[in-house]
């Protein structure tokens, strides 16, 4: 097992070009399978395993209470295990063929109500430095719908505050103009005219965030962050970076946007990523209606 599970992590770390998160989840699935049928003195050699064992340890990994994901991604993971044994000739035998992954619930990501955005824009301490930027880097999020790797990515040139506009992923395909609205602009012009001056030390640096040392901002850094502003404004949500960007998009569909501007807005390459937002504003009005309508 253990031979046969470090020359796989090698081929995929080679030949695969994933993340090492995902690595690392290949890895532990792998480990957790064998655990099993050591724990359980099944004593078929890996590499022919039967298909009625890995249906077993579907079956008991659901009787844990394991997420249907996680079910799904355990059985991609031996699945891709096996796949590889067959390519190299190391076994004649692949258990998981013809296995459909459990259905999964598909859960609706977190959304700010109106109020609960405003709050949370509202929390950062406009006479300090650090809350203008804050302040402004909330409103430019909450504005434009961009992912946190954009926002911090973005320099002194991608934003034109005479024109209303920020251009995100300028360097990418994803490239996209995104206009901003006027709370949006005055935060920005808060910070670039008085404030960001007082953070950069090199007069040359074009990032348009900084932190306290001058630096371009990391996403741990932002984290962090909305981490802080997140408890201080004592909303019952789990809130994340990507949750601005969840409340823009369905925030657009409830005041009458057209999918097909919010997918570009967002840069979704499918519009059936952007789909999942008219769902959740169809689920928003229906769980209104049934807390509203007096016969609902």
């Amino acid at each position: 097992m253990e031979i046969l599970t470090r020359k796989f992590i090698d081929y995929i770390k080679c030949t695969r070009e994933l993340s090492e998160n995902t690595i690392e989840s290949y890895k532990r699935d792998l480990y957790q399978f064998n655990e099993y049928l050591i724990q359980n003195n099944i004593e078929e050699s890996l590499v022919n395993i039967s298909k009625t064992t890995v249906i077993t340890y579907m079956i008991y990994l659901q009787k844990k209470g394991r997420a249907g994901s996680t079910i799904a991604r355990t059985l991609a993971s031996l699945r891709t295990f096996y796949q590889y044994l067959l390519n190299e000739g190391l076994t004649r035998n692949d258990p998981t063929n013809n296995l459909k992954s459990p259905k999964q619930e598909k859960k609706f990501p977190s959304v700010l109500t109106l109020d609960e955005v405003n709050i949370l824009l509202n929390k950062p301490d406009i006479s300090t430095v650090k809350g203008v930027r804050d302040k402004a880097m909330l409103e430019l999020l909450y504005a434009t719908g961009i992912r946190v790797s954009e926002l911090i990515s973005l320099t002194l040139e991608d934003v034109d505050l005479n024109l209303g506009i920020i251009i995100s992923s300028r360097e990418s395909s994803n490239e996209r103009i995104i206009p901003i609205g006027k709370l949006c602009i005055k935060s920005l012009d808060d910070y670039l005219s008085i404030y960001r001056t007082k953070l950069v030390k090199d007069k040359k640096a074009d990032n348009l965030f900084v932190n306290y040392h001058g630096n371009k901002l990391t996403r741990q850094g932002f984290w962090k962050i909305i981490k802080t502003y997140t408890k201080n404004a004592n909303i019952e949500k789990r809130i994340t970076p990507h949750t601005l960007r969840h409340s823009f998009a369905v925030h657009l569909l409830e005041n009458g946007a057209d999918l097909k501007s919010v997918q570009e807005m967002l840069g979704h390459a499918d519009i059936s990523t952007t789909q999942i937002y008219t769902k959740m504003n169809k689920k928003r009005i229906n769980d209104v209606y049934k807390k509203a309508h007096p016969r609902a």
